[in-house]
């Protein structure tokens, strides 16, 4: 199986870093799926996006990502991002209320926490 490593990181941390065989992640231009040796490439992403790894081992790790940048070579994938959470360590109550109370950008990066979090909105 082909595999190219990939690292998820933040401004504050590095979420996850690893083996994988494919991401997909939102970019200003579109969703876009990654797998190795994928053809060199830099994008923006989306505010209240989310991106998500299929490990080699099958497993899937998917955070909330909200803004930065995405920069792939043929054998790695590099995901930026200004602030971003792990899927597992989404507060849900917490992003379901600012659903509701929040301004238009806090109810984005809600709606991406609980994506990430496997639920629906």
């Amino acid at each position: 199986m082909a595999e190219m490593s990939v690292e998820l990181v933040a401004v504050e941390r590095r979420l996850w870093s690893g083996q994988a065989s494919f991401v997909v992640a939102q970019t200003t231009e579109g969703e876009i799926g990654i797998m190795p040796s994928h053809e060199p490439m830099l994008g923006q992403l989306v505010e209240g996006g989310v991106v998500k790894v299929t490990t080699t081992a099958g497993d899937t790790v998917t955070a909330a990502v909200h803004g930065g940048f995405l920069s792939v070579t043929a054998e790695r994938v590099s995901v930026l991002a200004e602030s971003a959470e792990l899927g597992e360590e989404v507060d849900v109550a917490a992003a379901r209320a600012a659903l509701t109370d929040a301004d238009e950008v806090e109810r984005e990066r809600a709606t991406a926490k609980l994506r990430a979090a496997g639920q629906t909105v």
